[in-house]
């Protein structure tokens, strides 16, 4: 990034990032933080959070000597990763995996190995994809800063316009929040073609808002437009599931999303959809209830001039 782009951004204020002011994850978000933030960390740094999240007793009881011993890398590794887990130390890690380890004794491990192979019974292959759908909204909503989506509520309730860029599974999700959107009355547009995408989001300015939808965190035709809104003023939103990913240098909030394991039956596409329209789905309903006055109304409204086609047709 040049120094020329650096000085027209406005500093984020989103809270994202280590820092003593944020507080750490509660023992519940631990294990959907390290699915969330594996990706995208050394391999040493994976191993330490592999470790951490698949024996939580076992590694709460060691030292952080001890833990680098087990994963094979070192001290000062067992700590960066403590701390990219949003963990002020070690000490604050091996307290919350004491917790997480507590909160999994008391009640029964999950059976069901979201694995599907290509001859599983189609019965397995229901009970797989529920339990990993489950695990997915679960996480997402462990994970899930309540103040950045209160942010971005409040930034979308007050919006003039709603430009929402997203490609592929993602695009259908940004078609979901606009329908949304637009049944209570508020003005949005999905955009999946990058060139429109570009060409609206250079007419947007302060008091607009702009979201982005990618769960790598890296889909240029969804960070271009992004950046165009970003640097005419307008408020920015990036759903991803990548907090550390290039979207998010351009966005205001930063709501982060989960997924499940990919597999090659069931590529990331499908997962990550998942977790973003859970996302779409709160950011809706705290819109709904912000503009409840006028909200309510609209929806009667559109319902009311959908009804005739869902009535069953005279025989």
């Amino acid at each position: 990034m040049t120094e020329g782009v650096k000085e027209i951004f406005r500093p984020r204020e989103n809270g994202n990032g280590g820092g003593s002011g944020v507080a750490p994850p509660a023992p519940a978000a631990l294990a959907a933080k390290v699915r969330t933030l594996a990706p995208s960390m050394t391999r040493s740094m994976q191993r330490v959070a592999e470790a951490v999240a698949g024996d939580p007793a076992g590694c709460a009881a060691l030292t952080v000597t001890g833990l680098a011993k087990l994963t094979g890398t070192s001290e000062a590794t067992v700590v960066r990763t403590a701390r990219l887990l949003g963990y002020p130390g070690y000490r604050d890690l091996r307290l919350a995996l004491a917790g997480l380890a507590a909160q999994q004794q008391s009640g029964r491990a999950p059976t069901i190995t979201t694995d599907i192979s290509v001859d599983d019974p189609i019965a397995d292959v229901v009970a797989k994809l529920a339990h990993d759908e489950q695990q997915t909204l679960a996480d997402t909503a462990a994970g899930l800063d309540t103040a950045q989506l209160g942010a971005a509520v409040s930034a979308l309730a007050g919006a003039r316009r709603t430009d929402v860029y997203g490609i592929g599974a993602s695009g259908l999700v940004a078609q979901d929040l606009t329908q949304k959107l637009l049944r209570i009355g508020l003005i949005a547009h999905a955009h999946s073609d990058p060139h429109l995408a570009v060409t609206n989001a250079v007419q947007l300015r302060a008091g607009d808002v702009a979201i982005a939808i990618t769960h790598s965190g890296a889909t240029e035709d969804v960070i271009e437009p992004l950046r165009a809104a970003f640097e005419r003023g307008a408020t920015t939103v990036a759903v991803t599931g990548r907090p550390g990913s290039s979207v998010t240098r351009y966005a205001d909030h930063v709501l982060t999303t989960s997924t499940s394991r990919e597999s090659e039956l069931r590529p990331a596409a499908m997962s990550s959809r998942t977790s973003q329209l859970l996302v779409v789905d709160c950011l809706f309903v705290g819109v709904a209830q912000r503009t409840y006055e006028a909200a309510a109304p609209a929806l009667a409204a559109s319902y009311e001039a959908l009804a005739h086609r869902h009535r069953s047709s005279p025989r």
